[in-house]
C-alpha cells in the first residue's frame, strides 16, 4: 500500500467513511466503492505511480463524500483533493488548481486559503500554491446539496 493510499484510508476512516476494493482494472487504477453506512459515496481511484511524462489535470483527483450533517440538519460533505502524479522526479508539483464548482457556497466557513470560489464555476485550491506529488488537501462544507466538483485547469511546475 502506498503512502497516499494509507493517508486516504486513515483520513476517510476517521470521517466515518469506509473503503471496499472491488477490482483492479490495470496496473494504474482500481475500481473502489466507498461507503458510509449503507450509502455508496465514491467510486474509482488511481494508484500513485511514476509515469515519466510530467503532469496534467488528470493527475488531480477529487474525492467527495457525505458526512454527518450540521446540528441544524444541513447536510455536510468532505472533499479530498489529491495530487496523484508519480514522484518528485516527474516534475509533478501542480499549482493554480482550478475547479468547476458552479455557485459553490457553504453554510459553514471554509478556510479561503484551502478552497474558495473566485467566480461562477471557478474555484481555487490551496490559494494557488503547489500540491507536491502524493499530497492532499481537504475541507468540509455544508449545503442542502452537494456540488459536483471537477478539475478545470492546473499549472505544472
Amino acid at each position: 500500500m502506498t503512502h497516499i493510499q494509507v493517508f486516504l484510508n486513515a483520513t476517510l476512516r476517521d470521517s466515518g467513511i469506509y473503503m471496499y476494493k472491488v477490482s483492479e482494472r490495470d496496473g494504474n487504477s482500481k475500481e473502489m466503492l466507498w461507503y458510509k453506512g449503507n450509502r455508496r459515496v465514491m467510486t474509482t481511484r488511481k494508484l500513485l505511480q511514476s509515469s515519466g511524462r510530467g503532469c496534467s489535470k488528470e493527475d488531480i483527483r477529487i474525492y467527495e463524500g457525505q458526512v454527518d450533517p450540521l446540528p441544524s440538519g444541513i447536510p455536510s460533505y468532505t472533499v479530498e483533493i489529491v495530487n496523484m502524479c508519480g514522484n518528485e522526479e516527474d516534475d509533478c508539483n501542480i499549482a493554480d488548481i482550478r475547479v468547476h464548482c458552479g455557485w459553490f457556497s457553504s453554510a459553514g466557513l471554509i478556510n479561503p486559503k484551502v478552497f474558495r470560489r473566485i467566480g461562477y464555476d471557478d474555484c481555487l485550491v490551496n490559494d494557488g500554491q503547489p500540491l507536491a506529488p502524493g499530497t492532499a488537501i481537504s475541507f468540509q462544507y455544508a449545503n442542502t446539496y452537494s456540488y459536483p466538483l471537477s478539475v478545470s485547469s492546473v499549472q505544472c511546475l
